[in-house]
């Protein structure tokens, strides 16, 4: 019988993935991760709290497997909180998820997994994961229920990770989850969904950046695209690309955030026109259905989870960086934040913007 840890977060995705894995004859363990301590966050609706715990533990009792608590909070810290708040001073716009899935519930998790001998860990992510014969690959591929499409925050999977994970819910709508975990009387069969980053669930990111480092972020110019002072910004960990509310600034037309400049801390407005780009570069490129792009290819790429795929074409600078050109100009392309390259159903990497 193959052993399999399901990450639990308390919430319906991942007691439902355990309970369709159990009902398929694995060996079932629950792990719930500790990703952090009160005085780290605030507010107290936050994964790993003591209510998912509860919630996890009490679905883990209810399917009749064990349930554990790992805690990975100093792993959490130095990969997540610390790598979030670095970027926000550097000028870049983080996506925490994609960092915990790459060092911690993929990382951490599973080397806990294979060093306490199971031979998988499983989520309540939205996904597919199989093995293709042909190219003898790994591949991540977009679920059933093209709503709850997750591949974008799970580009960073490589092939020795990808052969140790299940994803049961790739082949399933959320409203089969749902169903599933109801019928097996699981009293979080309608818990809702979290929205927020875990470990900001009031929203406030600058709050939690200096609380968490201990440094202001010192205010400086707004600059227009020709380098004429408009006014005074209040830190440039305060602002993100496209953003236009709350810039303080009056101009007699709709101004947004365009760039931002650490070097001499300035912030760029310019008009909606100023927004648009039709190439990016990305750096940290994981490829997952090819093990390298030699040409030129053409793909379906997003650079925000929500967004569309849109036409591009592909290629490798030879340094490590990737240029991607669109077909049609993109709006708010944001630095830091991911762009994900598909081939149909199927992601072929991704990276971060330069």
């Amino acid at each position: 019988m193959k052993k399999v840890i399901v990450g639990m977060s308390g919430g319906v995705d991942s007691s439902a993935a355990a309970l369709l894995l159990k009902n398929q004859g694995y060996d079932v363990t629950g792990v719930t991760l500790k990703l952090f301590s009160q005085e780290d966050v605030s507010g107290t609706k936050t994964c790993g709290s003591l209510s998912d715990i509860s919630d996890a533990r009490n679905a883990a009792d209810k399917m009749g497997f064990e349930h554990q608590v790992v805690d990975l909070s100093d792993d959490f810290r130095r990969y997540v909180m610390k790598y979030f708040c670095d970027s926000y001073f550097s000028g870049d716009t983080p996506n925490p998820c994609i960092e915990c899935n790459r060092h911690i519930k993929f990382g951490a998790m599973l080397d806990y997994a294979l060093e306490s001998d199971y031979d998988y860990i499983a989520t309540g992510h939205y996904a597919v994961c199989e093995y293709d014969e042909l190219s003898g690959r790994w591949l991540l591929k977009r679920p059933k229920d093209r709503s709850k499409d997750q591949t974008y925050v799970l580009y960073s999977l490589t092939q020795k990770q990808l052969s140790h994970i299940l994803f049961p819910l790739g082949n399933m709508e959320k409203s089969e989850a749902r169903d599933a975990a109801e019928s097996a009387g699981l009293t979080n069969s309608h818990k809702s969904d979290s929205q927020d980053i875990c470990f900001v669930p009031d929203g406030d990111y600058t709050g939690f950046i200096r609380k968490f480092t201990g440094i202001e972020s010192q205010s400086g110019s707004f600059l227009d695209v020709d380098g004429n002072i408009l006014g005074e910004h209040r830190g440039i960990i305060n602002y993100t690309i496209g953003q236009r509310k709350g810039l303080g600034v009056s101009a007699g037309r709709p101004l947004y955030v365009v760039k931002k400049n650490t070097l001499n801390n300035t912030v760029v407005l310019g008009d909606e026109k100023d927004l648009y780009t039709d190439s990016l570069i990305a750096y940290d490129v994981n490829l997952i259905s090819v093990p390298k792009i030699t040409e030129p290819i053409r793909i379906t790429a997003k650079t925000r989870y929500s967004q569309k795929e849109q036409t591009a074409v592909l290629s490798s600078l030879g340094n490590g960086e990737y240029l991607v050109q669109f077909e049609a100009p993109q709006r708010a392309v944001t630095s830091g934040q991911a762009v994900v390259f598909y081939d149909g159903d199927i992601v072929v990497g991704g990276g971060i913007i330069k």
